[in-house]
């Protein structure tokens, strides 16, 4: 029995695989390039991408779960279609993918208006699957800690709803819970989503208040300007890029990302301990500064 994790080597897939093998589970980690593949001992390594057909088709052969995680990117759509089609092909019935928490009210967004298609994809290929719902991830902070720290303000535009920030060694322990549940289910479990938040859900001014409190100086929040927020990310990441980024953060300021009603308790129990809190990862950049 093998479960296989794309997107291996980035920020979640990496977290996945350390956590299955933690627990003993068998995996395969697809990946683009080796040499970036620091896995643990005992995990399978296979070169490919979600384009390369004869290489899913490869990497497909003998598993039994597959957790689906692709990257933003203009073919995000395409990338999963091809795999949940090789998946089939293969026998592949169990499936825990990532999408993200609004996807189907964030209507405007590319990337979460792909994954939402890919998640109806799912549903109607009959897979059994655990769609999980990633609400803002907290480290995304990190490519913000230098204007935090030298600059004295918080910049990330988003705004005063709230989001659900949420850790990506949680989402990581939270995947292979669920993945190691259906692998080793004897018979297949039926379709569900689950929301990934984390325990503290933040308005711009109250994640400038956590820096401020942690660092012992004050860090402000300057306001939500989405068209300064891009022209910033245009400086390191493509055009297109940057403007689903701003049309994120625009849905940042009118909806926000709120928890249901049991998020935090359910995540809580699965866990068996509390989610990690924003505070104590801002104390941990802040102490390796």
């Amino acid at each position: 029995m093998t479960i296989l994790v794309t997107g291996a080597t980035g920020t979640v897939g990496r977290q996945v695989v350390e956590q299955l093998a933690r627990r003993g589970a068998g995996v395969r980690a697809l990946v683009r390039d080796p040499a970036k593949a620091k896995f643990p001992a005992g995990v399978n390594v296979v070169q490919g991408d979600l384009l390369d057909v004869d290489a899913l088709r490869s990497a497909f052969s003998g598993v039994s779960t597959l957790f689906l995680l692709n990257a933003v990117v203009p073919d995000e759509f395409t990338q999963a279609l091809i795999a949940l089609n090789l998946a089939r092909e293969a026998g592949i019935e169990r499936i825990v993918y990532l999408s993200v928490i609004h996807s189907d009210r964030y209507v405007n967004v590319p990337h979460f208006a792909g994954k939402f298609g890919v998640e109806r994809m799912i549903e109607q290929m009959g897979f059994h699957a655990t769609i999980l719902r990633p609400a803002y991830f907290m480290n995304n902070d990190l490519t913000i800690k230098d204007v935090v720290l030298g600059y004295g303000i918080y910049p990330m535009p988003i705004g005063g709803k709230g989001l659900a920030m949420i850790d990506t060694r949680d989402i990581g322990e939270i995947a292979a819970i669920e993945l190691i549940r259906r692998e080793t289910s004897a018979a297949p479990l039926p379709p569900e989503r689950i929301n990934l938040v984390g325990a503290d859900t933040l308005t711009g001014a109250k994640a400038a208040a956590v820096w401020s409190q942690v660092l012992g100086r004050t860090i402000a929040y300057p306001g939500d300007d989405t068209a300064a927020f891009e022209k910033n990310l245009r400086q390191f990441m493509p055009s297109w890029m940057a403007f689903d980024m701003r049309l994120m953060s625009e849905r940042f300021l009118s909806e926000g990302m709120i928890p249901d009603a049991g998020d935090v308790e359910r995540l809580t129990a699965l866990l068996g301990r509390p989610l990690r809190s924003y505070r104590d990862f801002v104390a941990e950049i802040a102490a390796a500064a």
